[in-house]
This record gives structure tokens, sequence and C-alpha cells, in this order.
């Protein structure tokens, strides 16, 4: 789910970029650093508006100024029982794994239909129900999130087919 957060963070700049275009640079600076990192518990999307930068202190013995900057962003935090859009990236026989934007998720063979069996034989290799629905590299599929794991820098996802309106989303 996306929602719209208001977040500071310290923002340290070198002595040889001081002067009239100070704030721009801190501003840039907070983009390239902030914007499409995961902070362990949500991931930060796009900053909308950097509106409090602080006046610089020097720290002591490297001269650099180091701003408080205060922005709104977008973050996307994935909750169990969300539904996302996803990119199959690789399957095997004990699942397949897919990506939701940043969110790597990974859905087993226990949580796909019964009537969907994982085809040994195909290449590549490839879920299938021998009709319709073929879930292999690059296929568009529509999961239920059962789980999420978060670590420093990271989420990572369990996800479901096995309901109603899941699954393929174009057919091969």
């Amino acid at each position: 789910m996306f929602f719209l957060y208001s977040l500071e963070r310290q923002v340290t700049l070198h002595p040889s970029y001081f002067g009239r275009n100070m704030h721009e640079l801190v501003t840039g600076k907070l983009m390239k650093d902030v914007e499409g990192t995961c902070t362990g518990s949500y991931y930060i999307i796009s900053i909308l508006d950097s509106f409090q930068i602080s006046e610089g202190k020097i720290l002591p013995g490297s001269g650099l100024a180091e701003f408080t900057v205060g922005y709104k962003a977008v973050v996307w935090r994935p909750f169990k029982g969300e539904t996302v859009d996803a990119i199959v990236k690789s399957v095997n026989h004990m699942g397949f794994f897919a990506d939701a934007g940043p969110l790597p998720i990974f859905v087993s063979s226990h949580l796909i239909p019964d009537e969907i069996k994982f085809d040994p034989n195909a290449t590549p290799p490839q879920f299938t129900n021998n009709e319709d629905q073929v879930i292999e590299v690059g296929t568009h599929v529509r999961v239920k999130l059962v789980g999420t794991r978060a670590e420093v820098g990271a989420i990572y996802a369990i996800a479901s087919i096995k309901e109603d309106y899941l699954g393929c989303l174009q057919a091969s």
C-alpha cells in the first residue's frame, strides 16, 4: 500500500560545493541518496518536496557541512493480504520467483492451484494446466501476499495464486 510520509535525513556537503546553489545541491544529493531505496519496512518510491533545510553545521575535522532536511515522500509498504501484479523471473519444481517492482516474491508449489502442475519436460520450465494458463519466465501474474520478511535493507515476500482472480494476467 502506498503512503505519503514526512521524513527527515542528514545530508552532508563537501566544502567545494559551498556557494549560492547549496540548497539545490542538498536537494539533489537527497534525491540521489534516498529515492528507490528500502529502509527495511518500506520502499521510498519518490521524493515529492524537500520543504525544510536547516542551517548547515560544520563537522569538526573534516570541514563537511551537515544539513537536516525534512521532506515528503511517496513510500510503498507491502502488507500481508495485499494483492499485487508481478513478473515471473525464474521457475523450478518448488515454485516460482517473481518481482513486484522492487519486491522479490516466492510462490511455492503448495500455494499454486492443484490443476496447475509443473511440467519438467517443457523448455523453458513452466507451470501449466495444459489449457490456457502457462507460468514461465516473463509471465505477468497477480498474486496475494501471504507473508513478508524484513531485513536491514530489503523486504522479501511469500505469495499465493490459489484464490479466485489470481494467477496469469496474459494468455501465452
